[in-house]
């Protein structure tokens, strides 16, 4: 069957890649999640244990009978199907008849023999299984080979989005029922499911997870809607030039600009499968860097491995051809321990550290306090009941606010239009101006986040800068948003949406008589020896001095008091200086001091203070 991205002309290359891994071993299971016509299921299925998935009927009807056909079929019917329909004088005016073929409508999808031939196949198919003259996976079988004789009488370029104004020579013909390629299972019934992949993910596990999404902006469901109908048989409401049926239920988000890349990350954050294979094209929606920037957060970026090879780039009537058209094949394995990253560059932010800092952190906590969150690295990586988010730069709050709540594929199209609008581009100042002006002449309370997220992108290292009036003051730089930001985004989206998470702008006193014993409090402040310009009490919040390090230090002395767990993070010594105000008070306290054990970051050694055993 002709049918858009079918692998069977790259499964060679697939087969290397896993004959590479190691992972062409019997028993393994393997998941063809957007299965269409079943090529890969089918020509693993004496391998592996298969599983498979695709949100459209006829492709799970086609799966059905390539996956789980038996031997000595139609034992009940008594005679052989394919003779049966093969004979002249099979014909109905039925359904496709009656709006497919020039016979009572003006659509030539079909010649008129054809399309009663398909009723009345069609229609018998259904008479004798309701009769129980034959299994539902002899219905199944019989389905998948009458599509599989369709596509070659269709007056068709290829897909069914559209018919050919003139009979092609094959449309001709008169179509011979011919059987569906397949080969009776040898061991293992296949795993067959008819749902959108989102719904699937968590309810299958297993070995092997392979990818072949859509690539392109072609709805599959539109471009097969013909095949659709002939599967159901239901008589469906049908409009237009075409005669298709409403398929925007089965719209795949994998065929719309920014609702891919949510989902892929979805998808790949919810795969219950040790390794990852995923097929993609050059000319996909989602770019080579995203993907891998994906693959990696959720999975051993030691075994990540690209591959890409000459293809044949399928074309529609619309369609140029591009020279260097490549198919793609990624490769992961996946880990447990996934780390998030917040798509802010905040100064002083904990990514790098947050491994260390869970390992010093009591393993059960019911609240965890991040009172001076900042960019959040840390508050989104703890496992607990509740996440504090707190901090008194109210616009990051806003922001980190807004991405949580945000529905992201559209949140990212306002960025490529903002970007579109203003031109915006790396180290260009007068763009870049036009929208700083723009947001810092909104009134405050209407200013719009977004642009505040894309100043912060494309402004001098992506600083989070103010002045008194909080006009956001920070100069163009030489940075700005790409795929890997992206990645940040939506997965920071997702988590913190997943994750119960409270956002505050509060002075972290006003926290101590709610936080209780099992909860936790981590304080990550302004360091007092090695002050950020962003904490100089000059850009309208308040600024980092000896006064607020005593406060802050006298604040914890109250939650020990009470039983409470903190963890402090600060630095005790920075080149030629001496934090003496912390130095003393950790030793009369007695509290338990922790170098970070990597290498140090900016000529300081980072240490975590803490008032529990470990």
């Amino acid at each position: 069957m002709r049918y858009i991205g079918n692998k069977a002309k790259v499964l060679n290359e697939i087969d290397k890649l896993l004959i590479d891994k190691k992972l062409n071993r019997k028993g393994l299971v393997f998941f063809d999640a957007f299965s269409g016509t079943a090529s890969v299921g089918h020509h693993y299925k004496n391998i592996y244990k298969i599983i498979a998935n695709d949100n459209l009927y006829f492709s799970y009807v086609i799966t059905e009978a390539k996956l789980n056909s038996k031997s000595n079929m139609f034992k009940k019917l008594g005679f052989n199907p394919f003779e049966y329909f093969n004979k002249k004088e099979c014909l109905l005016d039925g359904f496709i008849t009656k709006n497919y073929a020039p016979k009572f409508s003006s659509r030539k999808y079909f010649s008129d023999n054809n399309a009663q031939k398909i009723d009345f196949i069609r229609t018998k198919i259904e008479d004798w299984y309701i009769n129980d003259l034959i299994t539902e996976n002899e219905k199944y079988y019989l389905i998948a080979s009458l599509l599989e004789s369709v596509s070659r009488v269709a007056n068709v370029a290829g897909v069914y989005g559209s018919y050919l104004k003139t009979w092609d020579p094959r449309a001709v013909k008169q179509m011979e029922f011919i059987p569906v390629d397949s080969e009776p299972y040898v061991e293992n019934l296949a795993e067959i499911y008819n749902d959108d992949i989102l719904n699937i993910i968590q309810k299958v596990s297993g070995d092997i997870l392979y990818l072949d999404p859509p690539y392109t902006k072609n709805q599959y469901s539109v471009q097969y809607h013909l095949l659709e109908t002939i599967a159901l048989y239901d008589n469906p409401i049908i409009k237009g030039k075409t005669g298709a049926r409403d398929m925007s239920l089965y719209a795949s988000d994998f065929s719309k600009e920014g609702n891919v890349q949510v989902a892929f990350e979805n998808l790949i954050a919810n795969a219950n499968f040790r390794y990852i294979v995923l097929s993609y094209s050059s000319d996909g929606l989602m770019s080579k860097e995203y993907i891998e920037s994906v693959l990696k957060r959720y999975g051993k970026k030691e075994t990540y491995e690209f591959r890409k090879f000459s293809y044949k780039q399928y074309l529609n009537n619309k369609a140029t051809h591009k020279e260097d058209h490549c198919e793609y094949l990624f490769f992961i394995e996946k880990k447990n321990n996934i780390q998030y990253a917040s798509p802010l560059n905040f100064i002083g932010g904990k990514y790098d550290m947050i491994d260390f800092l869970k390992r010093n952190m009591p393993t059960k906590i019911n609240t965890f306090y991040d009172l001076f969150a900042g960019g959040f690295n840390v508050g989104i990586n703890i496992n607990s009941d509740k996440i504090i988010y707190n901090d008194v730069n109210f616009k990051v709050r806003e922001l980190l606010e807004y991405i949580t709540d945000a529905k992201m594929a559209e949140f990212y199209k306002h960025i490529l239009s903002t970007i579109k609008k203003f031109d915006l581009q790396k180290g260009d100042k007068e763009s870049y101006l036009k929208l700083r002006e723009k947001y810092n002449s909104t009134p405050i309370e209407s200013r719009d986040c977004r642009d505040l997220f894309l100043l912060i992108m494309y402004g001098y290292q992506q600083q989070i800068r103010f002045n008194g009036k909080y006009d956001y003051n920070n100069p163009v730089g030489q940075a700005g948003f790409n795929d890997k930001v992206l990645e940040k985004l939506i997965s920071f989206s997702r988590i913190t949406k997943q994750k119960k998470v409270f956002y505050y702008s509060e002075d972290y006193e006003r926290f101590f008589d709610f936080i209780n014993k099992e909860d936790f409090v981590y304080i990550d402040p302004p360091y007092l020896i090695t002050l950020g310009s962003y904490n100089d009490g000059k850009r309208g919040f308040n600024g980092w001095n000896e006064k607020e390090e005593k406060r802050l230090l006298d604040f914890l002395e109250k939650l020990n008091i009470k039983g409470i767990k903190f963890m402090l993070s600060n630095v005790l010594y920075h080149k030629d200086k001496i934090n003496l105000i912390l130095l003393n008070w950790v030793k009369n306290n007695n509290f338990k001091v922790i170098n970070y054990d990597e290498k140090a970051r900016g000529n300081r050694q980072e240490v975590i203070i803490i008032n529990y055993e470990v």
